[in-house]
């Protein structure tokens, strides 16, 4: 587990932030032979990258691979052994320059199936959410009508406030109610004789 972290602790600094640093510098400057050693790492590195996702699933148990993967990137990226350039000239350089016409045609046909497998998704997931929102609304019409069906005639006449408006019953108002507008009619026969 130390060495896992002391890996990734390496890759992060010196495979990819000081490399990063590095390459703002050669922009920043415009010094085209900066440019080239930076891409070409860059290309070595994201193969490198997938690579290492792959050989960590694999063979993380081998003796010794943390301490050989950061040995690696050291290697990649030290001016004096150049590790980067020269994997990319002996090696990456040659093969993309014999697959590249059938790389391009892959990505192609890859961006158009994408197009297409992404509209056939949205349709399905369209589709998916109107088939949804139908159900259930459907089940929620289905429970109120059980609910209204398990509820004999006799409930739901005894509901009440669900009368006409002519069929309620009259309601007299309790005793304190009524002494309390009788004395504000008072008041105000008060206040009427006070003013003459």
């Amino acid at each position: 587990m130390v060495s896992w972290m002391i890996s990734r602790a390496v890759v992060l600094v010196f495979g990819m932030l000081y490399p990063a640093y590095y390459s703002y510098k050669a922009v920043k400057t415009k010094n085209v032979k900066e440019y080239v050693r930076w891409m070409m790492y860059w290309i070595v590195f994201a193969l490198y990258t997938v690579t290492e996702t792959v050989a960590d699933l694999m063979i993380s148990w081998f003796p010794l691979y943390y301490e050989l993967k950061i040995a690696f990137v050291i290697w990649l990226l030290s001016p004096y052994t150049r590790g980067a350039s020269l994997m990319y000239r002996k090696f990456l350089h040659p093969l993309l320059s014999s697959k590249e016409r059938e790389i391009d045609e892959y990505i192609v046909q890859a961006k158009e199936r994408g197009y297409e497998t992404m509209v056939n998704f949205g349709r399905q997931g369209l589709n998916l959410a109107a088939t949804a929102a139908v159900t259930a609304a459907a089940k929620g019409q289905g429970a109120i009508t059980e609910r209204l069906r398990s509820f004999s005639m006799h409930d739901l006449t005894a509901i009440q406030g669900d009368e006409p408006v002519g069929q309620r019953p009259y309601q007299t108002l309790p005793e304190t109610k009524k002494k309390t507008k009788s004395s504000v009619s008072e008041s105000l026969g008060a206040v009427h004789v006070n003013s003459k």
